[in-house]
C-alpha cells in the first residue's frame, strides 16, 4: 500500500474548514486551489491549505482522517495552531 496524507483547507483564519485525505497532496490541493471539482471546498471557497500529516499506508491516513472528523472544532483549531499558529497558507512548503 502506498501511503497518504491528511490535510485541512479553510478559507481564512478560523474560517470554514475542511479535512480531506489523499495519495498525493500537490496534486489534490492544486485541485482545490483551482476549483477543478464542485462541491463543499470549491462552494465555500477552500484555497488555504493550514495543516497535513504524511502517513506510509493510506489506511492509517484513511483512519486517522476519520478520527478528525469526529472531533469538535474546538479540537481542530487546536491542532492547527499547535503547529501553525498564524493560519498560514502552507501550499508553498508542499512544491
Amino acid at each position: 500500500m502506498e501511503g497518504g496524507w491528511v490535510y485541512f483547507m479553510t478559507n481564512h483564519p478560523h474560517g470554514t474548514l475542511y479535512v480531506g485525505v489523499t495519495n498525493d497532496l500537490v496534486r489534490r490541493v492544486s485541485e482545490h486551489r483551482a476549483g477543478t471539482f464542485g462541491g463543499f471546498t470549491r462552494k465555500y471557497y477552500l484555497k488555504r491549505l493550514v495543516h497535513f500529516e504524511r502517513f506510509d499506508d493510506i489506511r492509517a491516513a484513511i483512519q486517522r482522517e476519520t478520527n478528525i472528523k469526529r472531533w469538535t472544532r474546538e479540537w481542530k483549531d487546536n491542532l492547527i495552531a499547535t503547529h501553525n499558529p498564524e493560519w498560514r497558507d502552507l501550499y508553498g512548503t508542499i512544491l
